[in-house]
This record gives structure tokens, C-alpha cells and sequence, in this order.
């Protein structure tokens, strides 16, 4: 069992229709068609949105995403229309709301891996590819790729994992243009992310993108290079053959999976609310990630 521990009713807004409320974002439709997405501070871990909320986080991941929409927009266009808050919507929307224009999503998750770790790392240790790609021996966990590469997934609703796919899978999905579009896309925009990133002292050993079509053209969607969506690392703590330190909720994973939160996570019995020190450890993460990459100071 999975899902919310306790699922949030949506905000009513005048002139606004909810739509969908996900594991971090709530999402309407205004008069004029487009689309508010507002960003929580709800967070998730294996696979439960905990009724625990970490301060601040809904707003870092918007402002985040701003940021690197901007330093993106030459490779390709992204969704965001305004950032101005509807007229009635609750003075805690500001900061976290992105009017964004409606697109024909790719059902498909766009995953870029220049370092090996997670899934990926699962899938080589077993027969030396990830993705079905072979990869060189030798490679353990943390390894830098010899080049960064395309590992797709299929998209999953709350309390589902995504799933690992091929290439040619997508490709039978979505058509042999469209695949080979996502997959020079995914790699260019994670390349010039990385050495963003790099140059900050930071790793970007993964990330996910989220693209749909509008007018004929791909768009980029959703969040983009936030520590939710991909794996950070401070490059100074980078050593091969161990987990790597990163920017992201594993403070969280980790005492969830702890004696300390008295919970099995094998179960099918809710997550117990998260201790105040680990929310705020968390919250620290999540500021430290956006100050490091955005070199501005959290206000």
C-alpha cells in the first residue's frame, strides 16, 4: 500500500478549476485555459507523500526551476507564461505559482545519467547495462559514465514506481522522430546543466525532464534540475565506490528507514510523522542546493 498519508483537499479558488492534486504540486485551469501549477511544501518517500511538510520547499523548487529555465531557453523553450498569482488565490501562494501554457505531454520520463547510481546502478551490477545500454567493467557505484547517456522511464502515478524502458521502447511508444527528438534534447540540456552545476562545485550525477509539444514544437515542462528531480552531489565529498552525500531528501530515507521511526516501510501501515530536526535538516539541504547553484542567498 502507498499514497498520501492523509490527502490534502484542494483550495478553492475563484475562476480557477482544480484539476489534480500530485505528490508536491496542485495543479488548476484558469478562465483563459492555461494552467496554475502551485509547488507544497508536501514531500515523499518510498513511494508515501508524508503528512510532514518541509518549510519553504514548494517555493525553492519554483524559484530553482526559474533559474535554470533561464539558462536553458536557447536549447529549448519552456512552459512558464507568468509568475503572477490569480486574483483571490491565498497570499501563500507567491513565490510558488508558475502559469504555464498546456501542452501535449510525452508520456514519458526523460532521464539523463552522466554517473552511475540508483536503479541504474542496481541494473548494471546485474549484467553491465542500465537501460539495456552496455557500459564498460569496472564501473561501481558513483562512477562517472564514459559519456552521459539517455535511460528513459515510463511515467507513473502516486504509489507506483516509474519503470526502466529502452530506447527502442519509447521510440515503438511516441514514433522514431519523437524518440531520437527527446533524446538529443534530454542529453544537450543535461550537458550544459552539468557543467552549470560543475562550476559550482556540485555534481548533477542525474536528472528527469518532463516535455510535451505546443505548435509543433518540444517544450519543457513541469520542474526542472531541482534536487527533487535529480541527484546532487558536492563535488568535494565525490568518492567512487560508496553513496555519495547529496542535496535531496535522504535525511528523510534515512530515518524512515532507522530504528528511530518504529516503521516498516515494508508494510502497509502509513509513515509516522518526521521529528522537527529532520524536517529542518532537510529544509537546510534544499537552501544549500539552491544558494550553491544560484549563488543568491535564500530570502
Amino acid at each position: 500500500m502507498s499514497g498520501f498519508v492523509e490527502k490534502p483537499e484542494p483550495v478553492e479558488v475563484p475562476g480557477l478549476v482544480h484539476l489534480h492534486t500530485g505528490k508536491v504540486r496542485d495543479l488548476y485551469r484558469d478562465a483563459e485555459g492555461r494552467l496554475v501549477m502551485v509547488a507544497s511544501d508536501r514531500t515523499s518517500a518510498y513511494d508515501w507523500v508524508l503528512a510532514t511538510e518541509i518549510p519553504d520547499k514548494g517555493r525553492i523548487l519554483t524559484q530553482l526551476s526559474l533559474w535554470w529555465f533561464e539558462r536553458l531557453t536557447d536549447l529549448v523553450p519552456h512552459h512558464v507564461l507568468s509568475t503572477e498569482v490569480p486574483a483571490g488565490a491565498p497570499a501563500d501562494w507567491e513565490g510558488r505559482t508558475l502559469i504555464c501554457r498546456p501542452l501535449e505531454m510525452v508520456p514519458v520520463e526523460c532521464v539523463a545519467r552522466g554517473y552511475l547510481t540508483g536503479s541504474g546502478l542496481a541494473e548494471y551490477e546485474e549484467n553491465r547495462t542500465v537501460c539495456g545500454l552496455a557500459l564498460p567493467e569496472g564501473l561501481t557505484d558513483g562512477s562517472e559514465l564514459p559519456s552521459p547517456i539517455f535511460t528513459p522511464a515510463t511515467k507513473a502515478e502516486v504509489g507506483e514506481h516509474d519503470e526502466n524502458v529502452s530506447y527502442e521502447e519509447v521510440a515503438r511508444r511516441v514514433g522514431a522522430e519523437t524518440a531520437a527528438l527527446l533524446r538529443q534534447t534530454t542529453l544537450s540540456v543535461y550537458g550544459r546543466a552539468r557543467d552549470i552545476a560543475r562550476d559550482r562545485g556540485i555534481i548533477l550525477a542525474d536528472t528527469k525532464f518532463e516535455f510535451g509539444f505546443a505548435d509543433g514544437g518540444l517544450v519543457l515542462a513541469d520542474e526542472v534540475l531541482t534536487p527533487d528531480s535529480s541527484r546532487f552531489w558536492p563535488a568535494e565529498d565525490w568518492e567512487p565506490g560508496r553513496t555519495q552525500p547529496s542535496f535531496d531528501k535522504q535525511i528523510i530515507r534515512n530515518w524512515l528507514a532507522s530504528p528511530a521511526s518504529g516503521w516498516d516501510r515494508h508494510g502497509d501501515t502509513p509513515p509516522p510523522p518526521l521529528p522537527a530536526e529532520v524536517a529542518e535538516r532537510t529544509r537546510a539541504k534544499y537552501l544549500e542546493a539552491y544558494q550553491r547553484l544560484t549563488g543568491t542567498k535564500w530570502e
